[in-house]
This record gives C-alpha cells, sequence and structure tokens, in this order.
C-alpha cells in the first residue's frame, strides 16, 4: 500500500492542537462581537486577476493559482483584504454604514516555511468600512489589544507600533518628483530584516542620493507623538504631511481613549509593505523582542473599494495570524491547554445500554460533554479510556447497580466512590458530582 506525506507548509490539526485553535478563534471573535463585529464567510478560490491586476503576474509565483475546468485564473486566496472590499462593493447600497466584519478562516501562499508561517495559515480579519474618523482606527487596535489580554498576555508581553503611510509618502515626494514612493515605502517595511548598507541602497534605487536616505531615516526615528513637530518643521509649506501628522496623532489620541494607548509606541518605521495601505498602519510585536517577527498587523486601506468598481469608502482592519500568534502565548507561558477534557464518561457493565444511554442524554442535555463505551470493552478497559480522556466523573451503570435502583459515581482525581439513586440521577443539579452525593 502507498503512504502518502503531509505537504510542506501544511499542517495537521489532531484534537489537541485543534482544541487550542478553537480556544484562540473562539476568545479573537468574542471580543470582536463585544465591539459590534459581525461574521461574515468568504470563498477560498477567487479570480486571480484580484491580485494580479494590482501587484503584476509576477506575483502568481507566490499564489496557489490554476486554470480551473471553464478555463478561468483562479488562485485560493493569499489574503481577506481584497475579497471584503468585493463584498462591500458588491452591496454597498444595502449595508448600513458603518460596517463592521469579523471572519477566521485559512488563506495559502506559496512562500518559503518559517517559524510561525506556512503555506496554509489561519487569520481572523477585523474590518470597518465607512468610517474615516480616526475613531475607527483606535477602534480595531482596542479590539485586537482587548482580544491579547483575553488570552492572557500583559500590557509587558506585546506592543503595537504605529505609523502613517501618508506620512512616509509626503516625506518622501518633499525629496523630489524622482523618488518612487512605492519602492521607498517597500525599503523602510524591509528596513529592520536587512543591514543599513542594503537599506539605504534600496532607497538609493528608489530615487533617492544617500545624504537624501540618510536625512530621511533620521526623521523616521520620531518616537515621541510630541516631537511629530520636527516633520512638519522639515517641510513647513507640505499641506499633505501636516494633515497626515494630525490624523496619526487623531489616532493616538482615541487609542487612548480606548485604553489601547499604553499598548501603542509611534514607530515611522514601520511601513507595511502592501501598496494598498494609504493612512495609518500598526504592526504588532513580542515586546521582550526574543520572537523577531511581527505578530500580526493592519491599516487603513481607504482607496481599495474604489478599485473594486464600488464607491469611495474609507476601511481600515487588523488580521492577527494563528500561527505568530501561538508563538506568542508559548513564549509569554499563557497558550491555552491542549489537554482533552470530558465532564462525564457513562460506564457500563452487562446489558445496561437503555439507563446508560438515558444517562448520557440527560447529562448533554445540560450542556456537558460525555462519553460513553461504543466498542464493547470490559470495565478495566472502559475505566482506563476515561482517565486517557480526563474525565471528571465516571458514572458506574452496572447490572448489580440498577438490581439495587443505583448507579455509583467515580471521582476520576480522588478515586473517590458513591452511589445515587438511579432514578434520581442526575435530577436538580445541573453539573452533579460526586460530593453531591457523597
Amino acid at each position: 500500500m502507498p503512504t502518502y506525506e503531509r505537504l510542506k507548509g501544511f499542517r495537521d490539526f489532531y484534537p489537541p492542537e485543534m482544541a487550542v485553535r478553537r480556544e484562540v478563534t473562539d476568545t479573537l471573535e468574542s471580543v470582536a462581537r463585544g465591539y459590534g463585529f459581525r461574521e461574515i464567510d468568504t470563498p477560498r478560490l477567487e479570480p486571480a486577476e484580484m491580485w494580479t491586476d494590482k501587484s503584476g503576474d509576477d506575483i502568481v509565483d507566490e499564489l496557489y493559482a490554476f486554470e480551473d475546468h471553464g478555463g478561468r485564473h483562479v488562485t485560493l486566496s493569499p489574503e481577506l483584504t481584497p475579497t471584503v472590499a468585493r463584498m462591500y462593493a458588491a452591496k454597498a447600497q444595502e449595508l448600513s454604514k458603518p460596517v463592521k466584519w469579523v471572519s477566521t478562516r485559512p488563506f495559502w501562499r506559496y512562500e518559503a516555511v518559517q517559524q510561525g508561517r506556512f503555506r496554509e495559515f489561519y487569520q481572523t480579519n477585523i474590518d470597518i468600512f465607512g468610517s474615516a474618523e480616526p475613531v475607527a482606527d483606535a477602534e480595531v487596535l482596542a479590539t485586537a489589544a482587548d482580544a491579547l489580554t483575553e488570552l492572557g498576555l500583559s500590557t509587558d508581553d506585546f506592543e503595537f507600533r504605529v505609523s502613517h503611510r501618508d506620512i512616509l509618502g509626503s516625506l518622501l515626494r518633499s525629496f523630489g518628483d524622482d523618488v518612487d514612493v512605492r519602492a521607498a515605502i517597500r525599503a523602510v517595511d524591509k528596513s529592520e530584516k536587512v543591514d543599513e548598507t542594503e537599506y539605504l541602497d534600496l532607497l538609493n534605487d528608489a530615487g533617492l542620493g544617500f545624504d537624501e536616505a540618510r536625512e530621511f531615516d533620521d526623521l523616521l526615528g520620531v518616537d515621541d507623538p510630541a516631537d511629530l513637530a520636527e516633520l512638519t518643521d522639515f517641510a513647513p509649506d507640505n499641506e499633505e504631511l501636516a494633515a497626515a501628522v494630525d490624523n496619526l496623532r487623531a489616532v493616538l489620541a482615541a487609542a487612548d481613549d480606548f485604553g489601547v494607548g499604553e499598548h501603542c509606541d509611534l514607530s515611522l518605521r514601520t511601513a507595511r509593505g502592501l501598496d494598498y495601505y494609504t493612512g495609518a498602519v500598526f504592526e504588532c510585536f513580542d515586546a521582550t523582542g526574543e520572537i523577531g517577527r511581527s505578530v500580526f498587523g493592519g491599516g487603513r486601506y481607504d482607496d481599495l473599494i474604489e478599485d473594486f468598481g464600488g464607491q469611495p469608502t474609507p476601511a481600515v482592519g487588523v488580521a492577527p495570524g494563528h500561527a505568530p500568534l501561538g508563538l506568542l502565548l508559548e513564549r509569554a507561558g499563557v497558550a491555552p491547554d491542549a489537554a482533552i477534557e470530558t465532564d462525564y464518561y457513562v460506564l457500563q457493565v452487562g446489558d445496561t445500554r437503555p439507563t446508560a444511554a438515558r444517562i448520557a442524554r440527560d447529562l448533554r442535555g445540560r450542556g456537558h460533554v460525555v462519553e460513553s463505551d461504543v466498542s464493547d470493552r470490559s470495565f478495566g478497559a472502559q475505566l482506563n479510556y476515561a482517565d486517557s480522556i480526563n474525565a471528571e466523573t465516571v458514572v458506574i451503570v452496572g447490572e448489580q447497580d440498577l438490581a439495587n435502583e443505583e448507579v455509583t459515581l467515580k471521582d476520576m482525581a480522588s478515586g473517590d466512590q458513591t452511589t445515587a439513586s438511579v432514578d434520581e440521577f442526575p435530577g436538580g443539579f445541573d453539573r452533579p458530582t460526586f460530593d453531591d452525593f457523597a
């Protein structure tokens, strides 16, 4: 018989790993729902042109793209933002503004596999459409911060590095019309991943002289919102720059009002490499520096809806990636417990299935996780299995028990046992245990 190995960059999720993934997903989505974000779901397959039209045909090398049976050029989606832009544009007139959406799903990119980065990966996407106000940016940041805190992380565990694409763009344009702004912003995005010489070379390739590149990089060193005036002093007649600085200040002030300011650090060298970002952008990092790559990022993409045939619509979002977030939770020692948990195991001995099944149904009806034997195993084998699934209580339904009109309750942690009337179990208890009948 042939054997088949898992594809590189893809993962299997056995029950313990899936339990962790489920808890993280539920926490992220629950916090988002508390802010009024409504759940959506989207196709996994999209027209490849949604990416090639914006980024060129070279991006196909990074996609899981192919021609389908209808001759269409399609791809497994590598990110959600173009898809939600398409969805919003399709029903913009019917939607009550602002629109607030959340979803969790897999994505696919053909890229080098490394720690915290896979070819199939999961993200929770949180987006607001229809508000240009800085408070919308702050709410997205607050949602992300509250979710991380709910997962057990503290202020000392993570930080948001906040920047503004329009500040970077307007500064670059102040150096002359020959500067390739997009290329220069991509260079800034790589600034912490390459050495200084390579970084300056990239800025030079984008049209900045080496002295100008150093001057530009020095301007990006501002790390206190109070010092943002240094930027407008550099280009006092640049109205675009002044507006962008004011907007960033307003976003940071709103973040303070939302109680998330303590997590936000001004970091103009944070650029986000994708071209569709327009205003405030941010990335989440491990505050200790132990995890060198960003945990997740987000920002404004105010022009994207129009690119998909819709009316001009401001938008802002964030997308926590579950793999790098898992690394942060592990580093901080707050990763969810991967152990399988079971509330009750109903153990059958002899011809007792009708009563055992009734008890199991009653317990499940109260919202508990209940297992019972489906393999005709011995008493000892069933008890071992109950132990392996971390059953809290074993309800033993044996022929002799029923002859005495009772069942036996075994507390698996202590090993203690007691009996209860079969007609009164589970009775009026929401979660009956050994202590209720001892």
